[in-house]
């Protein structure tokens, strides 16, 4: 087991992948390097290796599909994940590392939109898109997390090996944040600073496509994690819809003693029936979640074994 493990999704990364294995090693001595090529065809995984990376291979195209190899493949106390685009600089570790070493912090995100952000990413998309969804998760869960979507974060143990990963490609930041939220995961924010690409290095997030499988994520994992909110709001959307209609066809039948909307009263049952079955439905799956939950509570306990055993295996060695 390693004490730190940095891991390096690389996708197309020749121009700065070197500097940025360079700068951990640096920075985190003793720690090991790791780089997960996506499929470079530009030299990417040759120069990481000769930087003094270990480099791996997941063939499975996306992000999400890196990081899911990550996680099974690396034991560590702490790990650090960081793109390969020297974006993030290195000299920020050790303050993401601390709270999960010295203070049992199950995440740590790297805030860059509390410092650079905006003046060094040109592509004011990206920047309208990190605010919109920091402030939706914020406000559906209730939670303080003030950099959902960076690449730069540092996970304990149990973290990582508790957390499914279900998304491919760049909406995984996002599947993280929620996750640790629902979970009550102790989760701490760390200021960093962010700097643009260099020069001929290009971003491999495409800002139209990729932000809406990040807001289609949001709304997925609402569904999943929140599901008596979700299809409550559907039931009272519903039932106003049918009170809507049906308030006519009452007035109407005060004024006159008859009923000449058949369909509309018909339509009208229709939707108050399905209003009540999306209540329902929620109230089953929050039930569902809570259970779900406890579950995961039980699971972690067996993780942690796992963690000592192999903590001890490690300093035994």
């Amino acid at each position: 087991m390693d004490r730190i493990a940095v891991m390096v999704p690389c996708y197309n990364e020749a121009k700065t992948v070197t500097k940025v294995v360079q700068d951990f090693l640096r920075e985190l001595p003793g720690c090991r390097v790791y780089v997960y090529d996506n499929n470079s065809t530009d030299g990417t995984a040759e120069l990481a290796e000769a930087a003094g990376a270990i480099v791996r291979r997941e063939y499975r195209q996306g992000k999400g599909n890196v990081i899911r190899r990550m996680f099974r493949e690396i034991d560590a106390e702490c790990y650090v994940m960081v793109d390969g685009d020297d974006t993030y600089p290195a000299e920020a570790a050790p303050a993401l590392i601390a709270p999960v070493l010295e203070k049992h912090a199950d995440m740590v995100v790297g805030d860059r939109l509390s410092s650079t952000y905006f003046t060094e990413n040109k592509r004011p998309f990206h920047n309208f898109g990190n605010t919109l969804v920091r402030g939706t998760i914020n406000t559906i869960f209730h939670s303080s997390i003030r950099d959902v979507m960076t690449g730069y974060r540092a996970f304990n143990y149990q973290f990582v090996k508790s957390f499914p990963v279900l998304s491919k490609g760049f909406e995984i930041e996002t599947e993280m944040t929620i996750h640790a939220i629902d979970k009550n995961m102790y989760v701490e924010n760390v200021v960093i600073d962010y700097r643009d690409r260099v020069a001929g290095s290009d971003s491999k997030l495409n800002t139209y496509s990729d932000g809406f499988r990040v807001l289609r994520t949001v709304g997925r994992l609402y569904r999943n994690y929140k599901p008596f909110g979700c299809f409550g709001l559907l039931a009272l959307l519903l039932f106003l819809t049918a009170l809507g209609f049906f308030i006519p066809v009452l007035s109407e039948y005060f004024q006159t003693g008859l009923v000449r909307r058949f369909p509309t009263l018909i339509t009208c049952g229709f939707t108050a029936v399905a209003a009540i079955q999306s209540l329902f439905a929620g109230l089953i799956l929050h039930t569902m979640r809570q259970k779900d939950r406890q579950d995961f509570e039980a699971r972690l306990i067996g993780i942690s074994e796992d963690y000592k055993r192999k903590r001890s295996e490690a300093e035994h060695e």
